[in-house]
């Protein structure tokens, strides 16, 4: 196991040069060694082991890309210009063949996969997570989530090595607080959940360890009392030949719990498709429509008054934007597109911004709602994002059903209401901001921008989180009819994550 040691290093110590020596020729080593994939053990100690799909946060800090299934961008350029001279496209620098077609059974112990965080063990791991309030920075542990998914999908078809790509991500959630992460040392683990035909759903989840880890690392030993987020993530198979659908492994559920998860996932895929065939907007409720009219009110006197409250904000006034030229270092392991965890990681810091100044307080990773990539983004393109406060709910102490301190004069019911779990996030007053991240991209040979999907991340901030002066509560207002309906959207997919809480398996099921 090469130790993760060497990408702390701080400068070019000579004690440090020597190991980043080491370390690349253990990576030759283990090239000459391998084939395609990584000697295939369930976890890892280091995040650019257990990811085997792209850089993560620790390769960042020691900009090492070498990876012994990964070709340098130079060597993945030049073979793909000799590929277009040959009226050929390539996909993938590392998949040009079909190792096999043949499709059979595998169950979640054959891809259950880990990775450890140690926190708590490790103060400089620590440093390299941690945002300016001292608290977990999410975007950061977004890319080991996907890479790790990654993994679990490859584990899953072997041996065939099809090109494998992520989907979409179909809901991260943060069950409980975990702010001073230095106090755990941290574990991510999943399997594949559900599959089809060429796709396959892909269950990842945190656990928090205050007294230390378990000695074995298994798919039964992780006590879910010690789960701190859950992720679900959608993969799909592609032939790097025919760059068509590529048939996978079945999945063969062996316990009751396993079979329930199989069934849940099975309905959310159905109900994706269901959705993306009636891709149009549903009108509004009558009450919705009530809504609207309210907003339109509130808008037009937000618009005259003279001093503008500092806790209320026009959607319009709430954007952000950012704009990123794609470098070949955040590349996924074909070497031609983006690593689907550095978009995550870009779309939430730029999230994470919106929402800050927003609220002129520390905000709070909450969820990332179900996000399709409707491209792929290539290396050389240029990636624009936008950010909007789209919704904004207030949480109130007691009881209390109605949003008095909403800028409407409509009576609007809280979709998500105050918890007595103290881990909770919602087990404090506070504002839920509900922030939309849509995301472009254009090729520099052309003159036309596409989408590449949308990013729906909410985040919490406290009653008593902002800054001085500021109230504790916050709100936007949206101006024009599409605004509305944005908002609209927002408090939907809010009861959408308020029943996702809800029917979350219970702690005692198994992974």
């Amino acid at each position: 196991m090469i130790s993760t040691t060497i990408l702390r290093t701080h400068g070019p110590t000579s004690r440090g040069v020597a190991r980043l020596a080491h370390r690349a020729s253990t990576y030759q080593m283990i090239r000459l060694k391998s084939n395609l994939h990584r000697p295939d053990a369930a976890g890892s100690n280091d995040p650019t082991e257990a990811a085997d799909a792209a850089a993560t946060v620790l390769a960042d800090l020691g900009d090492l890309q070498k990876m012994p299934n990964k070709a340098t961008w130079i060597e993945a350029l030049r073979e793909r210009e000799a590929q277009l001279k040959e009226g050929k496209v390539l996909d993938s620098y590392s998949y040009k063949s079909v190792k096999t077609t043949e499709v059979g059974e595998k169950t979640r112990e054959d891809s259950f996969s880990y990775l450890t965080l140690p926190f708590k063990d490790d103060k400089w791991l620590c440093d390299a997570y941690v945002n300016a309030q001292g608290r977990l920075r999410a975007g950061q542990l977004f890319q080991d989530l996907d890479a790790l998914a990654g993994r679990i999908a490859y584990r899953h078809c072997s041996p065939a090595e099809p090109v494998n790509v992520t989907a979409s991500v179909d809901r991260i959630y943060m069950v409980k607080k975990v702010d001073e992460i230095y106090n755990f040392n941290f574990i991510l683990a999943g399997s594949v959940t559900w599959t089809g035909r060429s796709s396959m759903e892909i269950t990842v989840r945190g656990y928090a360890f205050e007294n230390g880890t378990p000695s074995e690392i298994t798919i039964d030993s992780l006590p879910q009392d010690n789960i701190f987020l859950s992720a679900n993530f959608t993969f799909v198979a592609r032939n790097p030949l025919t760059h068509k659908s590529f048939a996978i492994n079945r999945l063969l559920p062996v316990t009751e719990s396993q079979w329930l998860d199989y069934r849940r996932a099975e309905s959310r895929n159905n109900l994706k498709k269901l959705s993306a065939k009636n891709a149009k907007v549903i009108e509004p409720t009558a009450e919705e429509n009530e809504l609207v009219h309210e907003m339109w009110k509130a808008s037009k006197d937000f618009e005259k008054k003279r001093d503008k409250p500092k806790n209320i904000t026009l959607m319009k006034n709430s954007e952000m934007t950012s704009t990123l030229f794609m470098q070949p270092q955040y590349r996924n392991r074909h070497s031609y597109m983006i690593f689907g965890g550095y978009l995550l990681r870009q779309s939430f810091e730029l999230a994470y911004c919106a929402s800050a100044e927003f609220s002129s307080g520390g905000p709070r990773f909450v969820s990332l709602d179900s996000t399709t990539f409707k491209a792929p983004v290539p290396v050389g393109s240029i990636l624009t994002m936008k950010a909007t406060i789209v919704y904004t709910e207030h949480i109130h102490e007691g009881n209390v059903d109605i949003d008095a301190d909403s800028p409407f004069n409509f009576k609007l019911p809280a979709k998500n209401k105050l918890t007595t779990n103290p881990e909770a996030f919602l087990s404090e007053p506070g504002t839920l901001i509900q922030v939309k991240v849509d995301t472009k991209i254009k090729s520099l040979d052309s003159s036309e921008s596409k989408e590449s999907g949308s990013f729906i991340y909410s985040f919490f901030v406290a009653k008593n989180g902002g800054g001085q002066n500021v109230p504790g509560y916050s709100s936007v207002i949206p101006r024009t009819y599409s605004e509305m309906m944005e908002y609209i959207e927002g408090r939907r997919r809010a009861g959408d994550t308020a029943h996702y809480v809800e029917i979350l398996p219970s702690v005692k099921e198994e992974l």
